[in-house]
């Protein structure tokens, strides 16, 4: 009885502690990582997304960019971390759901040692070839690569991006070859674009927009389920027939496994409310991102859709990253 008695007693003083925990939260700077380089896209919605926290709620972050190992480096650092909310990563679906299909051996777990908080928003891709390229719609890149298997090169912003792999399922369910030039990101891949180099380039929106509406590139079409609201003239995979090529990188924040609940709960509230702001979604979609938000679990469920949607895909096209 006086065991009974101690569980109940135990139980509840931890729900008290619990409970005060997320009161109280945060009693400091909270540590955001980001685990990319500074001024790339991730680095950029990281900072909106705690300066307006910031602004709103007078919380404290430090932003540190950890990069390395397509970001295995800054998940493994934020799975270890100690789970009380004062360290977070800006994830996205290269590393949570794209690195435990392309490398053996992983340090972390994201399913087991990181908890989704919030979505935050989605860079859609678009196939772009120079402007005064031979192909004008993604019918023309089909019958040519069917054509000649092979001989059209594509590129990407590296060896199993999404950008990569959408291009991996394109060529699956349109029955081509394409030959893949990966690069490391637009900067160095542009000028082979524009040069005749190579034929197209599959990459997200917010990369490539500025080059397209600077009249640079030709957008054959995008991997939204729905037209982007920045290239409104610029149709859709499912539009141009080849459905089933609907594929983002997803940004979200996540935290290490065992962080409290309601601190989660506290966080994908907050993170939520900001996102509604008028100025912040005029940033998002000005960047070519489409907003999203939500409860951790659609969090959780995306990233798992997407995992089981390009796992055959990465096994297919026999990319490893060891």
């Amino acid at each position: 009885m006086r065991i009974s008695r101690r569980l109940i007693l135990g139980a509840s003083l931890l729900a008290a502690c619990t409970a005060a925990l997320a009161q109280d939260y945060p009693a400091k700077p909270i540590r955001f990582i980001v685990p990319f380089p500074p001024g790339g896209g991730t680095d950029s919605l990281t900072r909106l997304v705690a300066n307006k926290l910031t602004e709103t709620l007078k919380w404290n972050f430090v932003v540190e960019n950890k990069p390395g190992a397509g970001g295995n480096v800054a998940l493994d650092t934020t799975a270890k971390a100690v789970p009380d909310g004062y360290t977070l990563v800006m994830a996205q679906t290269d590393n949570v759901v794209l690195n435990p299909l392309l490398y053996s051996k992983l340090t972390y777990d994201p399913v087991k040692d990181l908890v989704p908080v919030g979505l935050v928003a989605s860079g859609p891709a678009v196939l772009v070839v120079r402007a005064d390229s031979p192909y004008k719609t993604l019918a023309d890149v089909v019958a040519a690569a069917k054509a000649a298997p092979a001989k059209l090169t594509f590129a990407s912003p590296g060896l199993g991006t999404v950008s990569h792999l959408i291009s991996e399922l394109w060529q699956k369910s349109s029955g081509m070859k394409l030959t893949h030039v990966p690069y490391r990101g637009l900067s160095q891949a542009l000028p082979d674009v524009l040069s005749g180099q190579v034929d197209m380039y599959m990459g997200s929106i917010p990369t490539l927009q500025g080059h397209i509406k600077g009249g640079k590139v030709r957008a054959l079409a995008v991997t939204t389920a729905k037209r982007s609201p920045v290239l409104p003239l610029v149709p859709t995979y499912t539009e141009s027939g080849i459905p089933g090529v609907e594929l983002a990188s997803v940004w979200g924040v996540m935290a290490p496994a065992g962080t409290p609940q309601n601190v989660i709960q506290r966080l994908n509230t907050e993170i939520n409310k900001v996102l509604q702001q008028p100025d912040t979604r005029e940033k998002i979609i000005a960047s070519g991102a489409v907003m999203l938000g939500g409860s951790p679990q659609e969090m959780g469920e995306l990233y798992a859709a997407d995992r089981q949607k390009l796992a055959p895909v990465v096994r297919d096209s026999g990319t490893r990253l060891d």
